[in-house]
């Protein structure tokens, strides 16, 4: 018994280097590369990403035509959180998962990359950066647009009148002034406050998504495995579908002019066909296994994810969930969170090919 325990033992003692050796194996794989075969399934990506993110951002933009699905109904903010639950899944499940396999990969040295959580770091840091550049940003163009909206003071403030931002009253029971800030507001109730609000996050969501999908174009575009790309068309055009969705939703809120938003939904559609097509040119001095190439990736896919949790949770979910009108209707809160749940489980379910 107690050879056989020593032989098991040193037979354990044999095979563990070339275990670890074979762990820590960084080159590629090139039994499956098909370059003339990977290029016509990128093609096909290409347009299929185009066209499936190009439908995504602009459903909920033209939506907004009709009545029904207007940002003030109820059944906007079901489809609101359906697509707030797709980039929390983004998040949690797509993007920071591929920074930690970047960051924690046997072809980085140990030190310092296997000494510190730099993955949760680089995250953390990109959520509290998101907080402060959101806060800075509507501090700033709220005092812009007050400043703005100040009346030029000529002669007596009665002959001011009525306008944006600042009402004058004029008392005649008393002979006296009354001055007060009003909140200007849009044709839906919307004050100037909640419209510089809804066009941050706009903004700032687009950021995080933009940053993640061109990492996603690029890997795909530098491969050169019809195996590998195959089931990545499918499932990364469905990706960019339910990620322009949700866009979508906040250019709606955000009320851009029609150029501003026709600009923003086509800067994200186009992102990852972009990508695809830079890893296509690069894709014979790109190496994915390179100690540069898994710290750029990590790092930047660790801060998208940062700010894709960050905006989902903070500014759609918190902001709509504690909304007075959910708040008092419980069949809206149940539809709601049901919605949640379903973009998110849908979203999820895509990581198993994306």
């Amino acid at each position: 018994m107690d050879e056989r325990l020593r032989f098991l033992f040193v037979v354990c003692i044999v095979m563990f280097p070339s275990v670890v050796l074979g762990e820590c194996k960084c080159d590629e794989d090139g039994g499956d590369r098909d370059k003339k075969k990977a290029l016509r399934y990128k093609i096909a990506a290409i347009i299929s990403i185009l066209v499936g993110g190009g439908i995504g951002v602009l459903i909920p933009i033209l939506g907004k035509t009709i009545p029904s699905l207007r940002p003030e109904k109820n059944i906007f903010f079901i489809i609101k959180a359906f697509a707030a639950g797709v980039i929390l899944a983004t998040g949690f499940i797509h993007v920071l998962p591929d920074a930690f396999e970047s960051l924690t990969s046997p072809c980085l040295n140990k030190h310092p990359w296997g000494d510190f959580p730099f993955t949760g770091f680089v995250a953390m840091v990109a959520a509290i950066g998101t907080l402060m550049v959101d806060a800075f940003a509507t501090s700033y163009y709220s005092r812009s647009h007050f400043k703005k909206s100040q009346p030029a003071v000529c002669g007596d403030e009665e002959k001011a009148g009525e306008h944006e931002g600042h009402v004058h009253v004029h008392t005649h029971a008393t002979h006296g002034h009354s001055h007060g800030s009003v909140p200007s507001s849009d044709d839906d109730g919307l004050s100037s406050s909640e419209l510089i609000r809804h066009r941050v996050i706009s903004q700032v969501l687009e950021l995080g998504i933009v940053v993640h999908s061109v990492i996603i174009g690029i890997s795909l575009g530098a491969s050169e495995s019809p195996k590998t790309i195959r089931p990545l068309v499918a499932a990364l055009t469905f990706h960019q579908f339910f990620e322009g969705m949700g866009l979508g939703g906040c250019i709606v809120q955000a009320k851009f002019k029609v150029r501003a938003a026709a600009i923003m939904a086509l800067f994200f559609s186009l992102t990852t066909p972009v990508g695809i097509a830079i890893g296509i040119g690069i894709t014979e001095v790109y190496d994915e296994n390179s100690p540069t190439a898994l710290i750029v990736e990590g790092v930047l896919n660790a801060a998208s994810a940062g700010i894709l949790i960050y905006m989902a949770l903070v500014d759609l979910l918190a902001a709509d969930f504690m909304n007075p009108k959910m708040q008092s209707n419980g069949r809206l809160q149940v539809g709601a969170n049901l919605s949640l749940l379903i973009g998110a489980g849908l979203m999820s379910l895509i990581a198993k090919w994306a």
